[in-house]
């Protein structure tokens, strides 16, 4: 720990579990296409960038189609649920989470990683948990 201090005001921290959380009930376990745009509106800053595994998705409209796809892949039951709380501070937050079908067994573990500026997401990475962890 440092001794010294800052002599900038600190910017308020985000409610990382609320937009965490928001993120993925609102956006990727949304199957109605406009209210998942709604939703992309108002909890990502106007040019997202999405960074999973194996792509990177600039754009809201191009976060949406991955979401909307991967639940149609997947299944009519297909969700993800967070498990715990997120955490973060100083506009970096993250949330653990598991997916599979609605009451049926989890397939993918992970978590969302998210840079937060304004109160909104302005990247997120995707980290999947290898497979029997």
């Amino acid at each position: 720990m440092s001794d010294t201090t800052s002599k900038f005001p600190e910017a308020a921290e985000p409610h990382y579990d609320r937009l965490l959380r928001a993120n993925l009930e609102r956006v990727f376990n949304e199957r109605d296409a406009g209210k998942r745009i709604a939703a992309l509106d108002e909890l990502f800053v106007d040019e997202p960038v999405m960074y999973e595994p194996a792509n990177v998705v600039r754009g809201r409209a191009a976060i949406a189609d991955v979401a909307g796809k991967l639940l149609d892949q997947f299944g009519p039951t297909f969700r993800f649920t967070p498990a715990g709380a997120a955490v973060g501070h100083h506009g970096l937050g993250s949330l653990r989470w598991s997916a599979g079908p609605d009451g049926g067994p989890v397939t993918v573990t992970g978590s969302d990683v998210a840079e937060i500026f304004d109160g909104r997401i302005a990247r997120l990475w995707v980290l999947l948990d290898p497979p029997g962890t």
